[in-house]
């Protein structure tokens, strides 16, 4: 029985520490490809919103996404996917694009702005921990308290 007080604040931590991960990752791939110096001009090749949320009287959340495609400076044709852009870039249109020699897939089309992009990290990473917090405590209350249960019962 005291594996469900156990299993699953372990799968949210697992799951809090997959998000900060991902998010760190491609945090430090935009302030990349905006301190690389690289630029070019690229396609908007399709915009779309996905939709989630809206069950049950819960808020419903619309994220557009942008496909770009570019010619990197070695001449290969580069096509990226980049979500939360600019509401203002439509299909045709030409925007710049900062990537890395390295990873031109991993470019972005967002205008360099590395102070607000680390705010926001570190605002979802202390959320995160919050949440991984929460969960550490719990499970050390359930611990104790059991483990004093059973020196109040004898074991039983």
């Amino acid at each position: 029985m005291s594996v469900l007080f156990y299993v699953p604040p372990s799968l949210i931590i697992a799951l809090m520490l997959f998000v900060v991960t991902k998010l760190v990752r491609r945090t430090l791939e935009v302030r990349s490809a905006w301190s690389s110096g690289l630029t070019a001009e690229a396609r908007c090749l399709r915009s779309y919103t996905t939709v989630s949320g809206g069950g049950h009287d819960t808020s419903v959340t619309t994220t557009l996404h942008h496909v770009y495609e570019f010619t990197a400076r070695d001449g290969r044709a580069i096509r990226f996917e980049e979500s939360n852009g600019r509401p203002t870039v439509l299909e045709g249109d030409i925007v710049t694009v900062h990537y890395t020699a390295q990873h031109p897939d991993k470019a972005t089309a967002h205008a360099p702005s590395p102070v607000r992009a680390a705010v926001g990290t570190v605002a979802l990473v202390a959320f995160c921990g919050v949440i991984v917090a929460f969960c550490v405590g719990f499970m050390v209350v359930y611990h104790e308290m059991s483990a004093s249960g059973d020196a109040l019962f004898g074991g039983i």
